[in-house]
């Protein structure tokens, strides 16, 4: 694989992950406006309940996780249509060794 290969790749999976955290935390807020019809909280005031806090981490989490998971898959697609290839890189988990 060339290196501007490399580099186009970082490129592009960098600005779409960048975009895909942005607009999710966003959605997510926005939920849980919805939801509970409270601004989200600020985990790290003292005056939030503990309740509150982990919740919300948990939402957030979870709802950015899944927004990078399904970008990834789109990046890998677009990639392998343009390309004929896999991506020159790929997601890791803490148990690949």
């Amino acid at each position: 694989m060339a290196l501007t290969e490399k580099v186009m790749w970082k490129i592009y999976a960098g600005v779409l992950g960048a975009l895909t955290t942005l607009i999710a935390r966003k959605l997510v807020t926005k939920t849980w406006e919805a939801a509970t019809g409270d601004p989200a909280p600020d985990i790290n005031d003292p005056e939030t309940p503990v309740a509150s806090a982990i919740i919300w981490a948990a939402a957030s989490g979870l709802g950015v996780g899944i927004s990078q998971l399904v970008m990834n898959r789109y990046v890998q697609r677009r990639w392998m249509a343009n390309f004929a290839h896999v991506g020159p890189s790929r997601l890791r988990t803490k148990l690949d060794f």
